[in-house]
């Protein structure tokens, strides 16, 4: 295990051939919660204006299948799962149905959850981020795993301030469930301020300016007793023996009131806060206008990571998010001097995992287990999924990704580099991908026409294959885009996935004038949570 690292994978491999037991101090997982939406990843243009450059980043929707069979069977024949877990998984399908996609939810859920328990230590806590969609039987499963004497809270966090859904209550909660796997467990209390009423009460102030409130100080009325004794000419019942009443006073603690009392004052300096409850409605979600928006569908506001990686953990301890989106854990985790693992499916959140990273400061040193190290493992992952080689290779080259090719016509384009060698006119380089086996001179003459059609500068063809002697021939009578600068720029560049490894890139113009860096906008092909 490498803390801190990104891993590249299906969660439940990576965990497996990756993380050893009891080596985890806190598990943060948001998982996707089976409410049927589809969630798009929708780029802006450094200008700040929409692009075209929509692209899934998930289908928030499970079907029962093979790999669910084959999840089913792990967990009845795991020698990890108790026979409380087998017992509910077996009894589950009467409740949900069988082989539907609630159950096929629920059983990879299951597996997952199986092995995350096996990674956290004894004194490691988890947190699982839901909705209500599925959070009832997810608390079922919780309390078979990790035990249901293991249940701390279940926490609701107000991610909207409202919610129009004809024909119902506004659903604007999250749920998440807080567990930990033994006792005692690392626990650090997070206080909240006071509210504006409390404070109010502190209307007393002395010469050198602290604000106090007074309190009694006599036990009278109270069911346990007290102590009986007179203090500076004062007889009462007090609630606290006479020598506590001495170092009050000593401490200059002591209000003598008008009327012949003695009073406790009460800073509100001391005050640490109220004690945080299990309502979290003080952290709003991040809107259209806030300065960490990604754009990311899903993506969590990092002040809520920030009250779970603090309350749960220690600086140097491991923080692991299975789920990881765009990487809102780990870089929270970051900042607060924890050591972090992050797993995700997709080389599109992996690729804005690693620019997020990149832009803290002091920039973070950190891995990338799963991604290609050399042309045999880019050829695995291009026959494994060639939509997740064009986004590793438009990542790796700089580029921003283009378009989703599941949903509609190929357009010829993968993605783009950007640049401005004149004042205030963005440019664009189009990246056109191949993984294939086999490359022909048609492709560069399909790009040619691209860059005809789309009005753009330069074209960037990469390809696994070496070219042939005729595309270099083709992209060679395409000639040169003279850029404002003096210096002229092949308009079609062929770049083998041998010569980015040797680091060769792409030779595109440079910024001549400052442009904020791109940013993401979310949008979704049906109304969606904020996760």
């Amino acid at each position: 295990m490498k803390p801190n690292a990104l891993y590249y994978g299906d969660n439940l491999d990576i965990m497996r051939k990756y993380i050893p037991d009891n080596s985890v101090d806190l598990i943060y997982l948001d998982p996707p919660f089976n409410s049927k939406a589809t969630y798009n990843v929708l780029f802006k243009e450094p200008t700040g204006e929409s692009s075209q450059a929509q692209i899934t980043a998930f289908e928030d929707t499970w079907h029962w299948g093979l790999e669910s069979e084959r999840a089913l069977q792990e967990i009845v024949t795991s020698p990890i799962a108790s026979m409380q877990v087998k017992e509910l998984i077996s009894v589950l399908p009467k409740l949900v149905g069988k082989r539907t996609d609630m159950m096929a939810y629920l059983t990879m859920m299951c597996v997952r959850l199986i092995e995350m328990k096996r990674v956290l230590k004894d004194n490691g806590s988890v947190y699982l981020h839901c909705d209500p969609t599925a959070s009832h039987y997810l608390k079922v499963l919780m309390d078979a795993i990790f035990s249901n004497k293991q249940f701390h809270n279940e926490i609701v966090w107000k991610r909207t301030s409202a919610h129009n859904d004809p024909g119902r209550y506004g659903a604007n909660i999250d749920i998440i469930l807080f567990y930990t796997k033994s006792e005692p467990w690392t626990w650090n209390q997070i206080y909240v301020p006071h509210d504006p009423d409390y404070l109010s009460r502190f209307r007393h102030q002395d010469p050198d300016g602290r604000l106090w409130s007074d309190y009694d100080l006599t036990a009278k009325g109270l069911s346990g007793g007290g102590y009986e004794y007179e203090y500076k000419g004062i007889k009462s019942l007090w609630r606290c023996p006479i020598a506590t009443m001495q170092k009050l006073d000593a401490e200059g603690k002591l209000h003598f009131t008008k009327a012949g009392g003695i009073r406790l004052k009460r800073y509100v300096d001391e005050t640490k806060g109220i004690v945080l409850q299990s309502l979290w409605d003080d952290i709003p979600p991040i809107n259209s206008q806030a300065r960490e928006r990604l754009g990311y569908p899903t993506q969590k506001p990092e002040a809520l990571l920030e009250r779970i990686i603090s309350a749960s953990s220690d600086e140097g301890d491991v923080v692991l998010d299975p789920f990881c989106g765009c990487g809102t854990a780990v870089v929270v985790a970051q900042k607060l001097k924890r050591r972090w693992l992050g797993i995700d499916i997709t080389h599109l959140a992996i690729g804005l995992m690693k620019w997020r990273l990149k832009n803290l400061s002091p920039f973070p040193e950190f891995a990338v287990i799963g991604e290609p190290e050399d042309v045999k493992g880019a050829m695995e992952l291009a026959n494994q999924d060639k939509y997740q080689f064009q986004w590793w290779a438009v990542h790796r080259v700089g580029g921003q990704p283009y378009g989703d090719k599941k949903k509609g016509a190929d357009t010829g384009i993968d993605g783009y580099l950007y640049f401005m060698d004149e004042k205030d006119k963005i440019k664009k380089a189009i990246i056109s991908v191949k993984g294939g086996k086999t490359v022909n001179v048609d492709m560069i003459r399909v790009l040619a026409h691209v860059l005809d059609r789309e009005k753009t500068e330069i074209g960037v063809f990469i390809t696994l294959e070496k070219p042939t002697k005729p595309m270099l021939e083709e992209a060679a009578m395409k000639g040169f885009y003279h850029s404002p600068l003096g210096k002229d720029y092949s308009r079609i560049q062929i770049l083998t996935i041998e010569d980015i490894f040797q680091g060769k890139t792409p030779d595109i113009p440079p910024w001549i004038a400052p442009v904020k860096a791109p940013v993401f906008k979310k949008k979704a092909s049906k109304p969606t949570k904020m996760l």
